[in-house]
């Protein structure tokens, strides 16, 4: 390895929906954190490994930054912050459409206490008037030291390549943590996970999709199937988890339609990710409260150990 090589943790810290899973997405140029147009979609930490012939690159994707009474929510701030303190250099990224709220406000005061350089991200310039910018930047960097100022359009991939060049650049000098060939330190079974919850949140309505936890219980290749990517067949069987009797029935839909679409849905993005054909068997649960039952957070994952 040679000595000029760096590696480093790059936190992507923000309020919810403002683009940050899409920017891990791009940089990685695969996706492994799920999108949805709805805001707290990102509930765990999510690590992309991204190496180059000079460089490991750690990012970790972190859930939204916002100010909440429930004990849900709290830990996945709890979650993002704890991310961004580990972290070698951090990517705060804002909404040009909405630059300035209240939970942005609340970031702000977190980060003053941080010893790692940031970097201010303008997320979804594509979709402001250029003058805007100026007074935005202008009133940002002149409350918190700023490393860096990137104006970017995470969707359209507008500046990243310059976003990723300021980040090498700023990478400590260090050896690499993953092989080479890694992408994520996520299990195969969270990634599937996700990937159905993605599409719960896609379809359910209005709170719904908040209520919804999942869990894989199996993927197994199925004996007697052609060997190969493309060929072998994958038995997947995941169970999706609701707070309320009424919510299973929702969920389950009229003549179980709407678990159908999920299950359709999903499955082709669990293809995508395995490179096999997919039997994707989903079942639906309900367990009381969950996000307000810490025994529950803890098996489901979402309650950070410490």
């Amino acid at each position: 390895m040679p000595d000029s090589f760096k590696a480093g943790y790059v936190a992507i810290v923000g309020r919810p929906n403002v683009g940050k899973s899409t920017l891990l997405n791009r940089l990685l140029g695969q996706k492994i954190s799920i999108v949805t147009p709805k805001p707290q979609t990102t509930r765990n930490r999510i690590l992309g490994i991204h190496t180059l012939p000079g460089a490991q690159i750690l990012f970790l994707d972190t859930p939204g930054i916002h100010r909440s009474d429930q004990r849900f929510n709290r830990e996945m701030v709890r979650a993002a912050l704890r991310g961004a303190a580990e972290a070698d250099l951090i990517l705060w990224m804002v909404d040009a459409e909405a630059p300035e709220t209240p939970d942005d406000l609340l970031i702000l005061e977190e980060l003053k206490g941080t010893k790692a350089p940031v970097f201010l991200l303008i997320n979804k310039v594509d979709r402001v008037v250029k003058d805007l910018l100026l007074p935005l930047i202008d009133r940002f960097k002149d409350r918190l030291p700023l490393q860096e100022i990137v104006p970017l359009s995470a969707t359209a991939g507008d500046n990243v390549d310059r976003l990723m060049a300021l980040v090498l650049r700023a990478l400590p000098a260090g050896q690499p943590f993953y092989p080479e060939d890694q992408v994520t330190d996520r299990s195969e079974r969270f990634l599937i996970a996700e990937l159905v919850r993605e599409q719960a949140f896609q379809l359910l309505r209005q709170e719904l999709p908040y209520a919804v936890a999942v869990t894989v219980e199996q993927v197994r290749e199925r004996e007697g199937t052609p060997a190969g990517e493309g060929h072998a067949l994958v038995d997947v069987g995941a169970t999706l988890y609701v707070e309320k009797a009424s919510q299973k029935g929702i969920v389950i839909g009229a003549g179980g339609q709407m678990l159908k679409q999920i299950g359709q849905r999903s499955r082709r993005e669990i293809e995508a990710l395995l490179g096999r054909r997919v039997n994707l068997q989903l079942h639906v649960k309900v367990r009381e409260g969950w996000r307000k039952d810490e025994r529950a957070l803890r098996e489901l994952g979402y309650l950070e150990q410490g």
